[in-house]
């Protein structure tokens, strides 16, 4: 592998890539981008391309593809990620993956390894409907995980209330497996093809997961 080093992270969500992220872009030496953490700051700071984004978004309209890859592409360009970086939530699509290449491309860079969080949705379903989020601090807790010191109360804030978001419902959470299985399915085999895919088997426990991910960046 190239001393600059361009990592994607895929997998649906609960599959662990956040509690991986910091940690591996600490030992890698480059910045964690997260299109989530983009989008915020970016209309945060109505940055040229959040001002953009925020008409598409006021309008209940998806924000184009060539709006986001513009802030993957100022963000490619600062300082901090010239030796590399390590994506998450991007690219989503084929079309997103193409433009990525196209940056690095034009950076003398590109996609070294892309690894992929691999778990049924059993276990996804599990780890995200058991989530329990508190309505006056927002800490969360896991039913089966990590469980509250008292049932339905914020061991922080000492507030009854805690509750699982509606968006973490079970029906919810299938629906949103469901959709990104479909959206993705096409870029494990983009990547697969180009030799750059690495499977992770994200059912194991944390260390396991971070030591496979050492072992998948070292391999060849």
């Amino acid at each position: 592998m190239s001393s600059t080093q361009d990592i994607i992270l895929l997998g649906p969500p609960g599959a662990g890539k956040g509690t991986q992220a910091s940690r591996l872009a600490s030992r890698l030496g480059v910045p964690h981008i997260s299109t989530g953490d983009l989008f915020r700051q970016n209309l945060r700071e109505q940055t040229p391309v959040g001002l953009m984004a925020k008409g598409f978004m006021d309008r209940g309209l998806l924000v184009p593809d060539e709006v986001v890859c513009d802030m993957v592409r100022d963000r490619l360009e600062l300082e901090d990620a010239s030796s590399g970086s390590l994506l998450d939530g991007f690219p989503r699509t084929i079309p997103q993956a193409q433009a990525l290449e196209g940056m690095l491309r034009r950076l003398g860079r590109r996609v070294d390894r892309v690894l992929f969080f691999d778990a049924q949705d059993a276990t996804l379903v599990e780890r995200i409907a058991g989530r329990l989020t508190c309505s006056a601090c927002s800490a969360a807790f896991h039913t089966t995980f990590a469980p509250p010191k008292v049932a339905g109360v914020c061991d922080k804030c000492g507030k009854a209330g805690l509750a699982v978001r509606s968006d973490d419902a079970e029906a919810a959470v299938r629906a949103r497996l469901a959709e990104y299985r479909s959206k993705t399915q096409p870029l494990l085999a983009h990547y697969t093809e180009a030799g750059c895919l690495r499977v992770i088997n994200a059912e194991q426990a944390i260390a396991t997961v971070e030591s496979a991910l050492a072992t998948a960046l070292a391999a060849n």
